[in-house]
């Protein structure tokens, strides 16, 4: 049977009749929110190349989280910015670090939002780069004790979950058995498994102030053209221990994000970077584009492609429109 028969636009004539149709929806709690941490109290420092994101303080970060939690959105990811850096990141790992302080912070004033701490040394080393370096490149193997190291700090300051996003090999095993035997076993473990060496990551560098002084990342973070890779590293990283596993970037890489959904046996999140985000806030203020429009059907798509939750810099505003 054909047309005239059928006629598939019946489905489409009203705004209900679409509602009754529709195969994917938004909701508030599909979202993760990030947020970014600098020293200081009462700060809050717009990011020019992100609009409407900050870099604040521990109080005012507590502050936000009000918010956010009124929005039905389930959690934020913290992001660092240290008091000063060194060729080890060391205040990545320091109990009284901008991100600990900010997980007691949040803890008292909104006890059950979900913390996620971003663990990484990028914006902690003065070079920039995720890791020791040693003979001009990122050692991975000594660099995986300070990510353990900061996974155990951050879990101890009472985040629920720790999220690796260095692309080091092996540093889930190895965070796992440190909160095992640390007493911090129920610490969940999210790992960036599937992180490309992308474009897309320029405002971000701005925000977490964490743009490598020389060089650049392509030795750890993944090659863009590859997928056959990507599977194998979200299969080893839940051998390894992860509870949950992301994709990075989100919408250049949907067919990623979909091939890894299929094969996981744990939830899979996506992370609609910064350069995801501000493209659309560029175009829209050029009148190129409907903001509201752009970034709900940017999101549709990362659901659509199979994302269980996404780390969003839109959660806030599509949590609003979605309540109105």
């Amino acid at each position: 049977m054909a047309f005239p028969d059928i006629r598939m636009r019946r489905m489409r004539k009203t705004e209900r009749l679409r509602g009754l149709a529709c195969e994917t929806k938004l909701d508030p709690g599909d979202f993760i929110y990030p947020l970014f941490v600098c020293p200081g109290k009462g700060v809050k420092n717009e990011i020019s190349s992100m609009p409407g994101c900050y870099q604040m303080s521990a109080d005012r970060i507590a502050e936000e989280c009000e918010e956010i939690d009124s929005l039905g959105i389930p959690g934020v990811i913290l992001f660092g910015i240290p008091k000063s850096k060194d060729a080890v990141g060391s205040e990545g790992y320091a109990a009284d670090g901008v991100v600990p302080t900010a997980i007691r912070r949040i803890r008292d004033r909104v006890p059950g939002l979900l913390i996620i701490a971003d663990v990484c040394m990028c914006e902690y080393t003065d070079h920039g780069h995720c890791g020791i370096i040693k003979d001009g490149g990122v050692d991975n193997d000594s660099t995986l004790e300070l990510l353990a190291q900061a996974s155990l700090c951050y879990a101890e300051a009472g985040a629920d979950v720790v999220a690796p996003s260095d692309m080091m090999d092996g540093r889930v095993a190895r965070i796992r058995k440190v909160l095992d035997e640390s007493g911090k076993g129920d610490t969940v473990i999210l790992s960036y498994a599937v992180k490309y060496a992308s474009a897309f990551y320029g405002p971000f560098r701005e925000a977490a102030e964490s743009a490598p002084q020389f060089g650049d990342r392509r030795a750890y973070q993944m090659d863009p053209p590859n997928v056959r890779e990507a599977l194998r590293e979200a299969a080893l990283d839940v051998d390894e221990g992860a509870d949950m596993i992301m994709v990075k970037p989100a919408l250049p890489y949907l067919d990623v994000l979909h091939r890894v959904k299929q094969a996981s046996p744990v939830p899979v999140g996506a992370y609609n970077v910064s350069g995801e985000f501000s493209m659309i806030h560029a175009a829209a203020a050029r009148g190129w584009l409907d903001l509201k429009k752009a970034s709900h059907e940017s999101l549709i798509s990362i659901k659509r492609a199979g994302a269980d939750f996404i780390l969003t810099y839109f959660a806030k505003d599509v949590a609003r429109d979605l309540r109105s």
